[in-house]
């Protein structure tokens, strides 16, 4: 059984583009054999990982692989806080929220502290991000009456049937709803000069006057904050006040979608949307929440979750499990015990600057632009034209991965860097993720007789 090739996926592992040898080759047959077609393996030479440390993977043979992409770890792998917390409560009481138990009210209690300026007041747990998001539109339709919702044009929030359907980074394959409406993501890169606020709201009132034109009523608009899947965007501060006014005066919620730049990313707050001085009607949340632990959620206010816990009875069966709890509740603490929002302004800081040096002698760097420890480097075959360039972007991830530095794409043209290291990430790590990129980069381009 063969993997098939993945338009959508830059960095996938395509098989019979490069030998892997008989021992990789012979773990990939056994597990296409057994986990069937749908899944996907990363890099031209897919990683066996058997141990996690930090900032670090490692290999069979003890090699070590800097870590920039995966975020779920964003206190680094195998964080002993949280580690120790997981140990203590499995060992103690794993059980569900059918049952009064103290640390699932902690952990409400906590979040809801680093929402102060909002009137967020609710917490619901569920297990994975796409549950979260799949959730919130569960309740955007009951409190607004409507089903319409509009998105960015690469946008990905999940994978469960509802959310799937306003996902347009899964590709062609995954067809969009017919209550859903796409807009441009604000790319600053592609429209110098123009004011990115005015052109988002404009876009979102028309999408909002699309739906009721063929009548649908809207439900809601979901960002997430930095824009990730769609090249990671932060756009200056404040720019999205004027879209999620729209939404609300058309009847409908404001989602902020932090699975990805919420716990800190950043480097200025807790969650990606407070850099803009809104206030949203639910936060969802996923990923780094647990540290690897699979636990999500959303945040909501009282007004937005009243109709529905009168409508519905909601239980899910492993969301909010004591165990999962104590997990999240430890990467809180850690987060603010290690001070790891100025951290990541700082080492992110390190690592904006560094890479944007680079452009000087590396002419495929078109653009370099990112908050805290979320940096997306856009890579172009001619910076007049700003013309995406793919095939270096695979093969620039590709090299890294060779370097020992793992890290990954996104973006319309696939053509975006995606660097996301864990919040732990020093100065001189970002430091070896700037050298390798560096090398990367010149080997790229004189392999390609550039």
């Amino acid at each position: 059984m063969s993997t098939p090739t993945d338009l959508t996926m830059v960095n996938a592992y395509i098989p019979g583009r490069a030998d892997v040898g008989p021992v990789t080759g012979a773990l990939i047959e056994r597990r296409n054999a057994l986990l069937g077609p749908a899944y996907r393996l990363m890099y031209e030479h897919p990683l066996h990982i058997v141990r996690g440390e930090g900032v670090w993977l490692i290999d069979p043979q003890g090699r070590r692989y800097l870590d920039v992409y995966n975020n779920v770890t964003s206190l680094g792998h195998c964080h002993p806080a949280v580690t120790a917390a997981i140990c203590e409560q499995v060992q103690t009481l794993a059980t569900n929220t059918r049952y009064l138990h103290d640390t699932i009210l902690e952990l409400a209690e906590r979040l809801l502290a680093t929402v102060p300026e909002t009137s967020l007041a609710h917490l619901m747990l569920t297990c994975t991000g796409s549950e979260a998001n799949d959730l919130a539109y569960r309740i955007a339709k009951v409190r607004t009456g409507g089903t319409g919702v509009i998105v960015t044009d690469t946008a990905y929030h999940g994978i469960t049937d509802a959310v799937s359907q306003f996902s347009p980074s899964l590709g062609s394959s995954v067809n969009l709803g017919p209550h859903v409406r796409l807009v441009p993501a604000p790319r600053a890169y592609h429209a110098p000069g123009q004011d990115l606020g005015e052109k988002f709201t404009r876009d979102v009132q028309a999408a909002i006057a699309d739906l009721q034109r063929h009548g649908i009523r809207p439900a809601a608009v979901i960002v997430d904050s930095l824009f990730t899947s769609d090249g990671i965007l932060p756009g200056p501060a404040g720019f999205l006040q004027g879209a999620v006014q729209a939404i609300k005066e058309a009847g409908g919620l404001f989602i902020a979608d932090e699975v990805q730049p919420g716990f800190g990313r950043t480097g200025e707050h807790m969650w990606g949307f407070q850099r803009h001085g809104i206030a949203p009607d639910i936060v969802t949340m996923g990923k780094p929440m647990g540290n690897g632990q699979p636990v999500a959620g959303i945040l909501a206010t009282a007004d937005v979750l009243q109709e529905f816990g009168q409508r519905s009875r909601y239980f899910n069966t492993f969301a909010g499990n004591t165990v999962s709890c104590a997990a999240a509740l430890a990467v809180l603490k850690t987060i603010e015990r290690e001070g790891l929002i100025p951290h990541a302004r700082e080492v992110g800081g390190v690592l904006l600057d560094g890479i944007r040096a680079l452009a000087a002698r590396h002419e495929a760097i078109g653009d370099v632009r990112g908050a805290g420890m979320f940096v997306g480097v856009e890579l172009v075959s001619d910076r007049t034209q700003r013309t995406p360039d793919r095939a270096l972007t695979s093969e620039v991830v590709n090299r890294m991965r060779q370097k020992g530095v793992l890290l990954s794409a996104c973006a319309m043209g696939h053509n975006v860097l995606k660097i996301r290291p864990p919040l732990v990430l020093t100065a001189e790590q970002a430091g070896m993720v700037i050298d390798a990129l560096d090398e990367s980069l010149t080997e790229a381009r004189s392999a390609a007789g550039r």
